[in-house]
């Protein structure tokens, strides 16, 4: 097992932070990571699994400081039909691999369920630990099992939909089994003959300004693929992690205050209360394109901060404390953040 000291992590996180690991490998199977873990136990005399970071895309952290300890890349990969009915194909799929490329796969053969996720950056492991979503479509809704490693027991359990606790952006895997367990493989069910979610967002007008008339998967997935284009910057291009902060819920009764105050504040309802559109709110606060240093709030998208060369996480960090807090002030909501802070 090839362990790297004191490596940078620039390469390997959407921000292009350039912080630094202790430790640093990467495993493309079980048998290697446990082997990884065994090593860096040798290596550091204070290596326990709270020192242990498994990496996918990096399209969702942001990284603040150097890592003591191991960063795990996890490289898992391999899609393979597991089973299917007459409605569903069950699909087992490595956590390394490129979640659009997966997206991609089940297009190419007709596989349903996936395409309003197109474009996502990051690996097919943090689908379910993010319960990734958009456009109408969150990983739930595919979802069928998982299988994670236990790093302190070396043991693999399997994880159902109910087990796993979805949220909005949310699962166990956040916080109860944080740094737990590591997800080796995820099982999604995808659907024979697709059912269109095209209501969501500017998708139909999207798909009229292509001048489809007969609605497809790669139909959808082109659409979706132009709207986010348009609206958010290629991480290769400029250092990102998508949206920084999660679209708030807050009461009927509170929104009701709001909509009285703030006319023309966008709401959606959402279980028992209304979904605020963080960003409106966030370009409110006069954020929307603002730039100190190399730390900035995307021109296009309010809800993505941006590192434009060699701002620090840090910088960014404190640049969203500073949103969080203007947002909080004006319209009295606290913002979350999606993104991981190390």
């Amino acid at each position: 097992m090839n362990i790297n000291r004191h490596f940078s992590l620039r390469p390997y996180n959407t921000f292009g932070i350039d912080a630094r690991a202790d430790f640093f490998a990467s495993f493309h199977t079980m048998e290697e990571l446990e082997e990884a873990i065994s090593e860096y136990g040798r290596l550091s005399a204070a290596g326990h699994q709270n020192d242990i970071l498994i990496l996918g895309g990096g399209s969702n952290i942001l990284f603040t400081r150097d890592y003591p300890g191991i960063v795990l890349k996890n490289d898992i990969s391999g899609i393979t039909v597991v089973r299917e009915d007459d409605q569903h194909i069950y699909l087992k799929v490595g956590a390394g691999e490129n979640w659009h490329g997966f997206v991609r796969y089940c297009i190419d053969r007709g596989f349903a369920g996936v395409e309003n996720l197109s474009l996502i950056p990051g690996k097919a492991g943090a689908s379910p630990m993010q319960n990734i979503g958009a456009y109408g479509v969150e990983i739930k809704d595919v979802f069928h099992e998982l299988e994670a490693f236990h790093i302190k027991e070396k043991a693999v359990v399997r994880f159902s939909a109910e087990d796993c606790q979805f949220g909005y952006r949310e699962s166990v895997f956040k916080h109860t089994y944080k740094g737990v367990f590591v997800i080796l493989q995820v099982i999604y069910r995808l659907h024979k003959m697709p059912v269109f979610n095209t209501s969501y967002g500017a998708i139909e007008e999207e798909l009229e300004r292509m001048k489809v008339t007969e609605l497809s998967l790669a139909a959808v997935s082109q659409a979706v693929i132009n709207i986010r284009r348009s609206k958010l910057p290629d991480p290769e291009q400029i250092g990102n992690a998508g949206s920084f902060f999660k679209n708030p819920t807050v009461s009927a009764e509170k929104y009701a205050v709001l909509s009285t105050l703030f006319p023309g504040i966008p709401g959606y309802p959402s279980g028992e209360g209304v979904k605020l559109a963080a960003g409106w709110m966030i370009e409110q606060c006069g954020w929307k394109g603002y730039r100190s240093g190399d730390a900035g709030c995307h021109g296009r998208q309010a809800l993505v901060l941006v590192n434009y060369g060699n701002a620090s996480g840090k910088e960014i960090n404190q640049l969203s404390e500073q949103i969080v807090e203007s947002v909080q002030e004006k319209f009295e909501v606290m913002l979350e953040k999606e993104v991981n802070i190390i």
